[in-house]
């Protein structure tokens, strides 16, 4: 499972794995990958700065990245006391009932408030960028499309390339003549943001429509080294995962159990691949997100329409910290692709990541046996 991206990166295997857990990026790094640390929890510079010390130090020297969100339309700016105001009473009054409704417990009265993620904003992804430069990172993926020129001029000034996620050959197309180094595509299938067309039909046609002009990373529905090994005869130049490292033993976010996971992973565990839906209440814009009483709250008769970013997310953040801080599996708010059907265990990064290089391996095995019969 070699590509030219694990020459141009330093890796072992072309397996780039999204995560918000600095402990997950930095294990898939270690295990060799690029670990790609999502940046947008870290509403405050200083936060961020600590956390990628932290990866500095625990990587091995290995290379890793981080990932910004820049929606391609800026979203409303200012401060999260400022955009709150901004949030309706009727919407308000319904995260209330509804969280009443399924009870989810308060926080503690000593704990800390989750403000809302403004890491959506251009001015703090802005801020993530800039922090990141200081820092021995090897990518930037901007999570909704391309960077802003003046940002994608100053990553390549530090000698950093630029990957952007499309779900279509014209958005792929438009990434690179904008500057964009790689192109993720990502499919219907995926986890959190992502388009309508499906994994198999996408990846060919971003490859075929780039013609070379930029390397392809697969992203949507891979969890098996037989994935990995269909992505790559599509012609990509490697995967973009997420999802199948939600169970990883190393993820750390969400309320531990007294059994180790957490009941986040509770949730992820117990679900098919029939258990998600593609929603905007979340963020604001489509995601795919783990089905729980909480989406079927917002699907039922009378629930309001979901507000636009990041106004949504001010809206549900702290009732999401509530939720996944619980101990209640039905009631989590998670982002994950429909490969959580078969995510069934928990286990280090590193077994996941040679599980998929053995898969890999055992699916050109059986190409080359029908291939030579």
């Amino acid at each position: 499972m070699h590509t030219e991206l694990c020459d141009r990166f330093g890796i072992d295997y072309p397996i780039f794995v999204f995560t918000p857990s600095e402990k997950v990026a930095a294990a898939v790094s270690r295990a060799g990958g690029m670990g790609v640390l999502g940046c947008v929890r870290f509403n405050h510079p200083d936060d961020l700065e600590a956390v990628l010390q932290w990866m500095d130090a625990n990587t091995d020297g290995k290379p890793y990245g981080v990932d910004v969100v820049m929606p391609a339309k800026a979203p409303t700016e200012g401060t999260a006391v400022d955009i709150d105001k901004l949030v309706s009473q009727p919407h308000r009054d319904f995260v209330a009932k509804t969280l009443a409704d399924l009870g989810v417990p308060p926080l503690p009265d000593d704990g800390e408030r989750n403000e809302g993620v403004l890491g959506w904003l251009h001015s703090v992804a802005r801020s993530h960028v800039d922090v990141a430069l200081r820092h021995p990172i090897k990518l930037i993926a901007n999570a909704l499309g391309s960077p802003p020129k003046d940002v994608i001029d100053l990553v390549h000034e530090a000698g950093v390339p630029i990957a952007a996620l499309a779900g279509s050959a014209k958005h792929a197309q438009r990434h690179v003549d904008n500057g964009v180094d790689i192109v993720v595509a990502q499919g219907h299938e995926a986890g959190g943001h992502t388009g309508e067309i499906g994994s198999v039909v996408l990846w060919p046609e971003i490859v075929d429509a780039l013609d070379g002009r930029a390397p392809v990373l697969a992203a949507g529905g891979i969890g098996t080294g037989g994935q990995v090994a269909a992505a790559l005869a599509l012609g990509a130049s490697g995967v973009w995962m997420g999802s199948a490292f939600l169970t990883s033993a190393e993820y750390d976010l969400g309320h531990r159990q007294p059994g180790g996971t957490s009941t986040i992973q509770d949730a992820l565990l117990r679900a098919t691949s029939s258990d998600t839906v593609r929603r905007k209440i979340y963020t604001g814009k489509p995601a795919r997100l783990l089905k729980t009483k909480w989406t079927q709250a917002w699907d039922a008769e009378g629930a309001p329409d979901p507000l636009p970013m990041p106004l949504q997310n001010i809206l549900v953040s702290e009732a999401h910290q509530r939720m996944n801080e619980s101990d209640n599996p039905d009631t989590v708010a998670v982002p994950v692709g429909q490969i959580v059907g078969r995510m069934n265990e928990i286990r280090p990064v590193a077994d996941i990541i040679a599980e998929l290089v053995a898969g890999f391996e055992d699916a050109t095995r059986k190409l080359d046996t029908i291939r030579d019969s």
